[in-house]
C-alpha cells in the first residue's frame, strides 16, 4: 500500500540513541568543562554543578524540592560517588531555614572554624517559608556562605497541577536582607552559567531561580560555559555579572517604544520578548538580578520616550501587590520628576497557567496594552514540527520518544519534554512533546507551551490505545495531522472509539493509522528470546519514520536510518524481517462520524478527561523511578504520595477526643511526633535465664493517655541512654551534669528549651549512636592537637573511607568513644549535643490487638548486644533501655503506620511466617481473629508458620499458640524449629509441604501473605511460593512471579522485614 503522508522538513541522516535504552553517561564527564550533551537536562546539570564537593560543603535538601524532581540525583550521587558533597534531607516547616543560618552563625557552628559553602535545593513556596530564617544570616565571606537553587515549579488549584509560578514569593522578596542576591534565569544555558556564578559571588549569599517547569528539563539542548569558572576575577555583584556576559536588565523590543512591559526572568519573560520583536511600540524589559535591586541600571534600559510601564508581578490573588511593582515604582517616582505612568499587571498562578497554555491571549494582552491592533499570530515557527507521544509509564514502548528525538538532533534541533498526569487514570499518563526546528545561531528559545500550543501537534502517537477512550488526546492535533494507533485494533478501531472521538478526527481530517507492533513481535517467536520488547520498539520506530518521512520514505531507505538505534535486533537480517513487517502492518483506518442516537436509547458516555501536568519523574542510574520524591512501586503510590504529602497537609480542628487527651507540650518537645507517656505493667522474659538470647514481653498501660493504635501499627520508643555511662561520661568530659543549659527544639526551629546536662545527655542526645562521617570532619576544628586534629580531618575525608567504614562496621565506636580517642577535641556541651543530634525513636511492632486487650499495648523484643573487636561490650541503646524497665517506669511512645494490616475481608485468607520476634504483628492478628469468632464472626482460613532456632527456648508466645492451633483460629501451623533434629528445618521447608493449599489460597481465594523478620530468608519463602504456583496452578516461574508482584501491588504480598 503507497501511503504519502507529512513530508518532515529535515530527515535524520543518524541515530544518536537506541530503542534499547540511553547510554548512561559517566558522572565525571561532566557537561560543565564544556560538552554539550543532548541527554542532560539542564536541571541536571545544575544539580551536578552544585553537589560537587569541590563547591559545596554540604547539600540540604528540603522535601518540597524533591517532591518536584529537583534533588534525587543528587541524593544518588552521594552514595555512589566520592565527589558529591554530603547530602541532607530536610522537611519545609515554620522556620525552615534556622539550620542553615545556624551552621554559618559565630558562637553555634563549627563551620564558622573552618568555613563552609552550603547549597540548599528549595522551591519557591519552600523559599518563602525560609524567608524569615535568612533574615539572621551572618554576613557573607569567600569561605561561608549559602547558595540556594530555586526549581521554579509549585502545586496548584485543587487539581495539582504544577505551574512556574512565584506567587508564594509575591510578599518574600521584599524582606530579603541586603546580603542576598536573588538571579533568575529562563534559558538552559543562562541557568547553568547563572548556577555556575552563584558560586563565584564570594561576597553576597545567593538564591538562584530558575524554570523547572518545562526549559530546565527538556533534553535536546546543547549547552557549554560562557565563562572560565575557575579563573573568576574578585568584583562586585553588578561588575561579576557583567563580566559574565550578563546584565542585570535586559531590554527587548522597539526601541523608541512608549509602553514597556517589566517581567521577571522566566517563561513569561520568553515569550513576552518574541512577542516584543514583532510588536512596534512596545519593550520589554526582563530583570535577571532582582536583589539587589539597581535603580539607576534600570532607567538606563528604558527608552527616553516611554510614557506607561507594566509591571506584570506574579501574585496570589487579584487584590495583592507584588514586591516588583514597589521596586519599578520606586525608581521612575522621584520628588522632581513624576515619571512615566506606572501600572501593574497582576498574574495569578490562573492566569500564568492560561497565558502558557494560550500564547495568543498573552499576546493579544501585550499588544493591546502598546495600543496596537491585535494580530491573532502564533509565537512558534512556521517551519517547526511537532511531535506528541501519549503513553502509560513504564510500558515496553515507553523509551520511543527519546529516540525519536534522538535520531533528530544530528541535523536538526530536537527539543523533548516529558511530563506526567497521575490523577486522570489509575497507572498514569506519559506526554511526550518533540519540537522539531532548523538548527541556527540566535534561534529564540520559547517555552514548551509557546513552541507547541494545543491543538497545533502535526503527528501524535498513542502507544497504548485505551487511552483514546478514556482521555481527549485528539485535539491536541492541528487539522490534517497524522495519528498513529499502537493497537491490535485496526478495521475495528472505529467501533472502539468514543462517538466524541470519532468526531474530532473526523472534523480535523486526521489521517489515523494503526500498527500492531505486539503482533510483529510475537511473529519472531523464540529467535529472539528476551529482545521481544525491543522489536516491538523497533517496528513502531519504523513506522513513525515512515509516517514523517512521508513521499520521501521508502521501505530501504528507512531500515537504513533505523540500524543505528536497533543493534540489539539488526543481527543476523533480523532488523529487514521487522521492517518488512511492520511496512506490511502499518494500516490507514477511515473513520465516520457515528449516526446520533435518542438520549432514551442509551446510557450518556463519560466525559473524556484531559491531561493535567502535576507529576515529574527522575529516573536514577539504579533503575528506580522517583516521582514527586517519592520512589514507588506503583504510579498509583505516585498519586497518593501528591495528594498526602505532610507539606500539603492543611491544618484540622482538634477533635473532642483530642482536646481531651492533647498533648503535654514538656514533654519530648524536641521530636516532631505525637507523643503518649504510657506506663509499663509487665515485663517478663520468654526465654531461659542460661539462654543467649533475651527476648522479653512488654505490656504497658494506655489508659488516660488517648493512645489509639490499628492491628499491625508499629510503637515508637523514645529510649534513654544508661543513666551510668552517662554520669561517666559527663565526669571524663569534665562538665557538671546539673548544670543547665539551653538547646534548640529540632522539630520547631526557633523554639529553645533548657535542661540540665545530664538530661540532655541521657533523654534526647545520641551520645552512644554510631558517628556518620560528617562528624569526624566537623570534630576536626575542635581539635587542639595536631595529631588528633590530622586524623580526624583524615577520617572524615574521601581519602579516610576505608578508615571509617572499619570504625563504624568493625569497631562499631559510638560518638562518646571517638571522642575519647581524640581527647583534645572538646566542643562545648551545647556545640556537642547539636553535633551528634538527637536519639530517634525504636519502632517495634506492635504485638496486641486493641480490639482484643483495650487500654493496653504490647510489645516483644530482644535484647542487641555483641562485643567489639577489642573487647567492650556493646549493647543496643533502646533494647537495653527497654529490658530495664520497673514496672510503674513511664515510657514515652508514639505510634507508625505500618504495611502489616488484615485485609478488608474477615474471610479472606492469611498466610502468617514469623521468624524469632517477627512473631509479634500475627499475635496481635490472631488475637483479632479470635475475638471475631467468639462474636460470631465468620473468618476465613489462617496459616501460621513460625521459626526459631528450640523449641523449648524459643518458642515465643506457645501456649497462646497452642490454645490457637486447638480452637480452631490457627487453620494450620507450620512450626521450625532448625536445631532442634538432626537435620535443619526452615519455615519454607514447611510451606512446601502445604504447597497445594497455599498456591490454591492465593490464586483462587484471595488470600494475603505476610513476612515479618529478618531478611535473609525472603528469597527461599519466594521461590516457595513460586514453586508452589508453578506446581499446583499452572504457572511458569516467571508468570508465577509476575504473580507475585501483582499481589504485591495488591498489597496481598506483604513484607516486613529488616
Amino acid at each position: 500500500m503507497a501511503i504519502e503522508v507529512l513530508s518532515g522538513t529535515t530527515t535524520p541522516l543518524s541515530a544518536a540513541g537506541t530503542l534499547i535504552g540511553t547510554p548512561t553517561e559517566d558522572l565525571k564527564g561532566s557537561p560543565i568543562q564544556g560538552a554539550s550533551v543532548f541527554n542532560k537536562p539542564a536541571s541536571h546539570v545544575i544539580e551536578l554543578l552544585a553537589s560537587r564537593s569541590d563547591t559545596s560543603s554540604a547539600v540540604y535538601i528540603y522535601d518540597v524540592a524533591e517532591q518536584v524532581g529537583f534533588g534525587t540525583l543528587t541524593k544518588t550521587w552521594s552514595s555512589t560517588t566520592d565527589t558529591t558533597a554530603p547530602v541532607i534531607s530536610l522537611q519545609t516547616r515554620a522556620g525552615a531555614g534556622l539550620s542553615l543560618v545556624g551552621r554559618l552563625s559565630e558562637g553555634s557552628s563549627q563551620d564558622v572554624v573552618k568555613g563552609a559553602v552550603l547549597t540548599a535545593y528549595t522551591t519557591p513556596a519552600g523559599l518563602a517559608a525560609m524567608a524569615q530564617s535568612l533574615l539572621y544570616l551572618p554576613p557573607a565571606t569567600s569561605s561561608s556562605r549559602l547558595v540556594i537553587q530555586v526549581p521554579a515549579v509549585t502545586t496548584v488549584g485543587p487539581s495539582f497541577a504544577l505551574s512556574p509560578t512565584l506567587a508564594s514569593l509575591s510578599a518574600t522578596f521584599a524582606i530579603f536582607p541586603d546580603n542576598l542576591v536573588v538571579v533568575l534565569s529562563a534559558t538552559p544555558q543562562e541557568s547553568i552559567d547563572l548556577a555556575a556564578l552563584s558560586y563565584k559571588l564570594t561576597s553576597s549569599h545567593v538564591v538562584h531561580i530558575f524554570d523547572h517547569h518545562g526549559i530546565s528539563r527538556e533534553s535536546g539542548h546543547g549547552f557549554v560555559p560562557t565563562f572560565p569558572l575557575k579563573e573568576t576575577p574578585a568584583l562586585g555583584v553588578p561588575e561579576l555579572i557583567r563580566w559574565s556576559g550578563y546584565q542585570f536588565f535586559d531590554y527587548v523590543g522597539d526601541v523608541n517604544a512608549e509602553t514597556v512591559v517589566v517581567l521577571l526572568n522566566g517563561p513569561l519573560a520568553l515569550m513576552a520578548k518574541s512577542i516584543a520583536t514583532r510588536t512596534s511600540g512596545l519593550g520589554v524589559v526582563v530583570v535577571r538580578v532582582l536583589r539587589p535591586w539597581d535603580g539607576d541600571a534600570f532607567k538606563q534600559c528604558l527608552p527616553d520616550i516611554v510614557k506607561e510601564v507594566h509591571v506584570f508581578d506574579d501574585v496570589p490573588n487579584e487584590v495583592c501587590q507584588g514586591s516588583l511593582f514597589v521596586d519599578v515604582f520606586g525608581s521612575l517616582y522621584g520628588p522632581n520628576s513624576p515619571g512615566p505612568l506606572v501600572r501593574a499587571q497582576r498574574v495569578t498562578p490562573t492566569k500564568t497557567s492560561s497565558f502558557l497554555s494560550d500564547p495568543v491571549q498573552f499576546s493579544t494582552l501585550l499588544t493591546e496594552l502598546s495600543h496596537q491592533v491585535p494580530a491573532a499570530a502564533h509565537l512558534d515557527a512556521s517551519l517547526t514540527r511537532k511531535l506528541l507521544f501519549f503513553s502509560t509509564p513504564k510500558s515496553a514502548l515507553s523509551p520511543l520518544p527519546q529516540t525519536v528525538a534522538n535520531s533528530f538532533s544530528s541535523t536538526v534541533s530536537a527539543r523533548l519534554l516529558t511530563d506526567h498526569d497521575i490523577f486522570s487514570k489509575s497507572g498514569g499518563v506519559t506526554a511526550d512533546k518533540i519540537v522539531l526546528s532548523p538548527r541556527s545561531e540566535g534561534t529564540e528559545i520559547l517555552p514548551m507551551a509557546a513552541a507547541f500550543p494545543a491543538g497545533t501537534a502535526d503527528f501524535i502517537c498513542v502507544l497504548d490505545a485505551s487511552l483514546l477512550k478514556s482521555h481527549s488526546l485528539l485535539n491536541q492535533a492541528k487539522s490534517g495531522a497524522i495519528v498513529l494507533v499502537i493497537s491490535s485494533w485496526s478495521s475495528e478501531l472505529p467501533s472502539n472509539l468514543p462517538a466524541s472521538v470519532l468526531t474530532i478526527a473526523v472534523e480535523k481530517k486526521l489521517r489515523v493509522f494503526t500498527l500492531d507492533a505486539k503482533a510483529i513481535s510475537s511473529g519472531f517467536g523464540a529467535e529472539l528470546g528476551a529482545a521481544q520488547e525491543a522489536v516491538q520498539r523497533v517496528a513502531v520506530y519504523l513506522a513513525v519514520l515512515r509516517l514523517y518521512l512521508g513521499r520521501a520514505a521508502s521501505e530501504p531507505a528507512v531500515r537504513k536510518l533505523a540500524e543505528g538505534v536497533a543493534r540489539e535486533v539488526a543481527q543476523g537480517g533480523q532488523l529487514a524481517k521487522i521492517s518488512a513487517s511492520s511496512w506490511a502492518a502499518l494500516e490507514e483506518v477511515e473513520l465516520h462520524i457515528p449516526p446520533a442516537v435518542d438520549e432514551g436509547d442509551t446510557k450518556p458516555p463519560s466525559p473524556l478527561k484531559q491531561f493535567e501536568f502535576n507529576a515529574i519523574a527522575v529516573e536514577t542510574a539504579d533503575g528506580q523511578t522517583v516521582v514527586n520524591g517519592s520512589k514507588v512501586s506503583s504510579w498509583h503510590d505516585a498519586a497518593k504520595h501528591l495528594l498526602f504529602p505532610s507539606v500539603f497537609t492543611p491544618p484540622t480542628p482538634p477533635s473532642e477526643e483530642a482536646e481531651e487527651y492533647r498533648q503535654d507540650p514538656s514533654l519530648r518537645p524536641e521530636v516532631p511526633e505525637h507523643t503518649y507517656l504510657v506506663t509499663c505493667t509487665v515485663n517478663r522474659r520468654l526465654t531461659p535465664l542460661d539462654y543467649d538470647r533475651n527476648v522479653f514481653h512488654l505490656e504497658f498501660d494506655t489508659e488516660g493517655t488517648g493512645l489509639k493504635y490499628a492491628i499491625g501499627e508499629a510503637l515508637g520508643v523514645h529510649g534513654w541512654n544508661d543513666e551510668q555511662e552517662v554520669l561517666d561520661f559527663c565526669k571524663w568530659y569534665g562538665v557538671d551534669a546539673d548544670r543547665l543549659i539551653t538547646i534548640p527544639v529540632a522539630a520547631n526551629e526557633g523554639r529553645m528549651y533548657t535542661r540540665t546536662t545530664f538530661q540532655a545527655l541521657q533523654q534526647q542526645t545520641d551520645l552512644f549512636g554510631r558517628p556518620p562521617k560528617s562528624f569526624y570532619a566537623e570534630l576536626a576544628a575542635y581539635a587542639t592537637s595536631p595529631p588528633d586534629r590530622l586524623a580526624l580531618q583524615f577520617i572524615g575525608a574521601p581519602e579516610g573511607s576505608s578508615t571509617f567504614k572499619k570504625l563504624g562496621e568493625k569497631d562499631t565506636v559510638t560518638f562518646a568513644e571517638v571522642l575519647q580517642r581524640y581527647p583534645s577535641a572538646k566542643p562545648g556541651i551545647e556545640t556537642l549535643c547539636e553535633m551528634i543530634g538527637d536519639i530517634k525513636p525504636r519502632h517495634y511492632s506492635i504485638a496486641s490487638a486493641q480490639s482484643a486487650v483495650g487500654n493496653r499495648v504490647d510489645l516483644l523484643v530482644v535484647t542487641v548486644e555483641w562485643t567489639a573487636p577489642n573487647g567492650t561490650p556493646h549493647y543496643g541503646q533502646c533494647t537495653r533501655y527497654l529490658a530495664s524497665l520497673k514496672v510503674g517506669q513511664k515510657v514515652t511512645v508514639s505510634i507508625k503506620p505500618s504495611v502489616m494490616k488484615l485485609p478488608p475481608d474477615n474471610l479472606q485468607p492469611i498466610i502468617m511466617a514469623g521468624l524469632g520476634t517477627g512473631a509479634a504483628p500475627f499475635r496481635a492478628f490472631l488475637q483479632h481473629r479470635a475475638l471475631l469468632a467468639q462474636q460470631g464472626v465468620p473468618v476465613g482460613p489462617t496459616y501460621y508458620y513460625f521459626g526459631s532456632r528450640h523449641r523449648h527456648q524459643e518458642y515465643l508466645y506457645g501456649e497462646e499458640m497452642e490454645a490457637y492451633i486447638l480452637d480452631g483460629t490457627i487453620t494450620k501451623a507450620g512450626l521450625a524449629f532448625s536445631r532442634d533434629g538432626p537435620r535443619k528445618v526452615y519455615i519454607q521447608y514447611l510451606m512446601l509441604e502445604d504447597a497445594a493449599d497455599l498456591a490454591s489460597l492465593l490464586k483462587n481465594q484471595a488470600g494475603v501473605f505476610y513476612l515479618c523478620g529478618p531478611t535473609w530468608p525472603v528469597p527461599d519463602v519466594y521461590e516457595a511460593l513460586v514453586g508452589a504456583l508453578v506446581k499446583n496452578e499452572g504457572h511458569t516461574p516467571e508468570s508465577a512471579g509476575e504473580f507475585l508482584m501483582g499481589l504485591k501491588e495488591e498489597e496481598r504480598y506483604v513484607l516486613e522485614v529488616y
